[in-house]
């Protein structure tokens, strides 16, 4: 499932130009394609590495960003692990025999929920990170808007012609050295931690590294499965007294994943080393083939500023997340959603001078925000909750247990983090109309669905078995509860309609409801009305078929002169 293209096949130009075929690259270039928007991607790597595989949960955010494009079942279908095999983080004093205690479990970690899900239109999933890659890559490859070039990597950025909008000129390198020089409207660094579109920019990531390493060891193993004496886990946390770290199915066919946590970095660890690592971990001389190592050490990093003129940053080039609770790649994808449709309406002419610019001041607080819990998280790994005496019989042992059981509830938001994966908000955006009524807290654990402006649209399955989000447009939409618009439907619609087709802002009107458990949707949202962004966030709520009308030129970026004609009417925008 690679692509790759000779020289010949590079583009001379190209509106825009992505830097990075990884996650968030080709995400972003898939998700401008479903808006009619060509790409080229620009990857060094001609295959995909799957003896590295770092990420392993995408979460229901995510996995619903990728059922907008069409892509979630595929993934499903190409995840060695299905969502039935296993929910739960269990922490534990070994894996095998009599010394394996469970100290404490985190039931469906991860958004990991069979059936069907409530607060997305989809749960998580557990899947190697190079699954996904290759199931993006060979969309990629399928889609006649997107260029994807393997075997060449952005090596340079010259200044752009004209201001600093472009287009820039942009050196790709092959692997033997040959430079050929390409033309971008947009130039999108989604190259990684050591970014060369970041350095052009002059921009360095700040922040700080963890004290100690962690190695990561992929193996195969015939007879751990069996040997296993718990339940089935997508992760099992070992709190070893000599060993400490992270044990996982990879697939069902016997390759494990280990993470040994704690390790000093100026230890070079051998394949011997690794392997008897890993039999600390498990508890057993159970048989160990050690496919690969790979030291690595947690960052907290963050770029302080993520656009200049034409030039983004997206994913790791523009922010590095500890791994602690599995949102750096999501967080990745997260921003290519929000950069996509403001990219799509700028190349179509509708975009006010506001929009792009809010990228970066939407995205980077929650990658800051991220980060802070994930270091948080950081501060309390296995080793430090080993004990001598977990794994003791006895009096003492069960004691032990005890006060571990106790202490190892600080990690739950590191797997019950659906605060973070779903409660983050862009209410300070000036693309966002505020309003009166109360926002929930943030909170990194508890999810209270909310449709104040700038907030997640609350997901419903409604009584039609249908989700709420398939009725959504691919660019905004004007959302009505149907059990409290009735008449005045096409009232609140006509202004929206109007200024749409003035601007050419693409607009969806849907009538929806009720729930599937006879709610109206209107009791959730606190309005009868909502105006939702292509990326599902809500731009504005309230009844007054004004206020809708220049809410939709607030939320294209056309700010703040739509804002002042907002205020004129926001009496009559939200409930009384």
């Amino acid at each position: 499932m690679t692509a790759s293209h000779h020289a010949v096949d590079l583009p001379a130009e190209a509106q825009v130009l992505i830097a990075g075929g990884g996650p968030s690259g080709l995400f972003l270039a898939l998700d401008l394609a479903s808006r009619g928007i060509a790409s080229t991607v620009i990857e060094p790597r001609t295959a995909v590495d799957h003896t590295r595989p770092r990420a392993k949960t995408t979460n229901a955010r995510t996995m619903t960003h990728l059922r907008r494009l069409g892509l979630a079942d595929l993934l499903r279908g190409a995840a060695p692990l299905p969502v039935d095999y296993g929910q739960d983080v269990i922490f534990c004093t070994g894996l095998t025999g009599s010394d394996a205690h469970e100290l404490r479990r985190f039931r469906n970690a991860f958004q990991l929920v069979p059936g069907r899900y409530g607060p997305q239109p989809e749960c998580g999933q557990q899947v190697p990170q190079p699954v996904l890659e290759e199931v993006l890559r060979k969309a990629a490859t399928d889609n006649p808007l997107v260029t994807f070039v393997t075997g060449w990597k952005v090596t340079d950025v010259g200044p752009a012609g004209g201001d600093a909008t472009g287009p820039h000129a942009v050196v790709v390198t092959d692997a033997v050295g040959t430079s050929r020089t390409l033309w971008a409207q947009y130039l999108i660094g989604a190259d990684g931690g050591s970014s060369t579109v970041r350095r052009s920019l002059g921009l360095r990531l700040e922040g700080g590294s963890a004290a100690l390493s962690n190695v990561s060891i992929l193996f195969r193993s015939q007879s751990l499965a069996s040997a296993i004496a718990l339940d089935p886990a997508v992760q099992y946390w070992v709190v070893g007294s000599e060993t400490s770290g992270m044990v996982g199915p990879m697939d069902l066919e016997g390759t494990w994943w280990a993470i040994v946590q704690g390790v000093d970095p100026a230890v070079n660890v051998t394949t011997e080393d690794a392997a008897a690592m890993v039999r600390s971990l498990v508890g057993a001389e159970v048989d160990i083939d050690v496919v690969a190592t790979d030291p690595w050490t947690a960052r907290m990093l963050l770029a302080p500023e993520y656009s200049h003129g034409g030039i983004f940053l997206v994913g790791d080039a523009a922010h590095l997340n500890p791994p602690w609770g599995g949102h750096g790649f999501n967080t990745c994808v997260g921003d290519a959603a929000n950069l996509a449709w403001k990219l799509a309406a700028a190349i179509n002419g509708w975009a006010g001078p506001g929009l792009l610019p809010s990228y970066g001041e939407e995205r980077r607080p929650v990658a800051a925000r991220t980060i802070r819990d994930a270091a948080e998280n950081g501060k309390a790994l296995a080793y430090h909750f080993a004990d001598t005496h977990l794994a003791a019989p006895g009096a003492r042992g069960d004691a032990a247990r005890r006060a571990a059981n106790a202490a190892l509830a600080i990690k739950r938001s590191e797997f019950d983090s659906l605060g973070l994966v779903l409660g983050y908000s862009y209410a300070d955006s000036t693309l966002v109309v505020p309003d009166a009524l109360p926002a929930p807290a943030e909170d990194p654990i508890h999810y209270l669905p909310s449709a104040t402006p700038g907030a997640l649209l609350p997901h419903a399955w409604l009584a039609d078995g249908t989700s709420l989000y398939s009725h959504l447009g691919t660019g905004f939409t004007l959302l009505m509860d149907a059990g409290a618009a009735g008449a005045t439907a096409a009232e609140v619609a006509q202004p929206v309609l109007a200024a749409a087709a003035r601007t050419g802002v693409p607009v969806t009107v849907a009538v929806v409801g009720p729930a599937d458990d006879g709610t109206h949707l209107s009791q959730v949202w606190g309005a009868g009305t909502l105006l939702v962004r292509p990326d599902q966030h809500v731009a504005w709520r309230g009844h007054s078929a004004a206020a809708a009308g220049a809410a939709l030129s607030v939320a294209a970026g056309w700010s703040p002169t739509s804002l002042e004609t907002f205020r004129s009417i926001r009496a009559d925008a939200v409930l009384p």
